[in-house]
């Protein structure tokens, strides 16, 4: 699914409390830390020269593999919120806008272009699903976007 989407459920579900910020940046940080990486470096080292739209696999350093695998794992996620549970019990619930993403991203993410490591580094199982880019697929996620934050709007 597109990072836009993952920040905007994000914010719609774990963002009407206390850190809704922080769940617009935990609904988007396993893209972040891993293409939103990879374009910082690709624009650094490129420059106004860089090519936009879906880079073919072979062009893509394996750092960016092993960060995806980090940063889209429900293990690694949960590690994570465990350990704010003892720092910050209230950031937890923002936090949890990241497990949500990798909810969202296992079913739609084709095992040709980055299928999600669910359960890194535990297994390395990768679901086949249906890529996000299908028609159905973004469509119904636009509309359940309205719909949830219609439903924030009146609450």
């Amino acid at each position: 699914m597109d990072t836009f989407s993952h920040t905007l459920w994000g914010k719609g579900l774990f963002g009407y409390r206390k850190y809704g910020k922080w769940a617009l940046l935990f609904g988007a940080l396993p893209d972040l830390l891993s293409f939103g990486l990879y374009f910082i470096v690709r624009f650094i080292t490129q420059g106004v020269n860089m090519e936009f739209g879906k880079p073919a696999l072979e062009s893509i350093p394996n750092w960016v593999f092993i960060m995806y695998d980090i940063s889209h794992s429900w293990v690694i996620a949960f590690l994570f919120i465990i350990i704010f549970l003892q720092i910050n019990k209230e950031i937890c619930f923002p936090m949890l806008a990241w497990p949500f993403h990798i909810l969202l991203d296992f079913p739609f993410h084709s095992k040709e272009y980055f299928p999600t490591p669910i359960l890194w580094p535990i297994s390395d199982y990768r679901f086949d699903g249906i890529p996000w880019s299908n028609t159905y697929v973004w469509f119904g996620n636009i509309a359940c976007i309205i719909i949830l934050f219609m439903y924030r709007l009146r609450k």
